[in-house]
């Protein structure tokens, strides 16, 4: 293991779980304020966008801020990282996203372990984490193409759309729904809806790549307009 392997992991997992424990500690947080739903949503959209930025730019040069499962499959079909510790990164997400849970339980005197009931199932759901997670790489890819110092802005502008044009709220990350199943709050999901999400969201990743590989190829810029 190269000496820069430990600090990667290590961005990946504190990333991942200080995204998780702001997506359910705001969930809870602007539930308790609102009994409105909408106004909820607002709250949770606003501190998840915020966290994405700052994550993303003081971790980015670490380990790429991916923070997610999606994302380092894209990079792993892509050849930007070695497979070996594309699985390492996906664990690493996976366990930081669970103490993001905890952690935000805690902070709120929550019982730690929880099972989420809120259900979200079905083909419309599925097609909305297919295209959010789709829209989260075209952010990704079309940014590192175009202006890579905007890429924090564009994921939280991308996942700021999402949460409200989304059947699913945009979720958009394995890691993130696998802990959000741990949590029987206002960001929950149940675990037996997982599978779908995952899947849905694994496609619409590996369509990103596909279609943004052949878009964004190596040619002349297009001209403004």
């Amino acid at each position: 293991m190269t000496p820069d392997v430990p600090r990667k992991l290590v961005a990946e997992a504190l990333g991942t779980a200080l995204l998780v424990a702001t997506v359910v500690g705001s969930g809870i947080m602007a539930d308790a304020l609102s009994p409105d739903d909408a106004v909820a949503l607002i709250g949770n959209t606003l501190a998840t966008v915020a966290i994405l930025v700052v994550l993303i730019t003081v971790l980015g040069p670490v380990s790429g801020a991916h923070f997610n499962p999606a994302v380092t499959l894209a990079s792993l079909v892509r050849g930007g990282i070695d497979p070996k510790l594309a699985g390492a990164y996906v664990a690493v997400q996976i366990a930081g996203g669970i103490v993001g849970t905890l952690l935000a339980h805690a902070m709120f005197e929550l019982d730690l372990v929880q099972v989420a009931t809120q259900v979200r199932a079905g083909p419309p759901q599925w097609l909305a984490e297919v295209l959010a997670t789709f829209g989260l790489l075209m952010a990704i890819l079309g940014g590192l193409r175009a202006r890579p110092d905007a890429v924090p802005a564009l994921v939280g502008l991308y996942i700021s759309a999402g949460y409200w044009f989304t059947a699913s709220t945009s979720f958009a990350n394995p890691a993130v729904a696998i802990a959000r199943s741990l949590t029987d709050t206002f960001a929950g999901i149940r675990p037996v809806d997982l599978p779908g999400f995952v899947v849905a969201q694994c496609a619409g990743s590996l369509i990103a790549v596909a279609l943004f590989g052949w878009l964004l190829a190596d040619r002349p810029r297009a001209n403004a307009v």
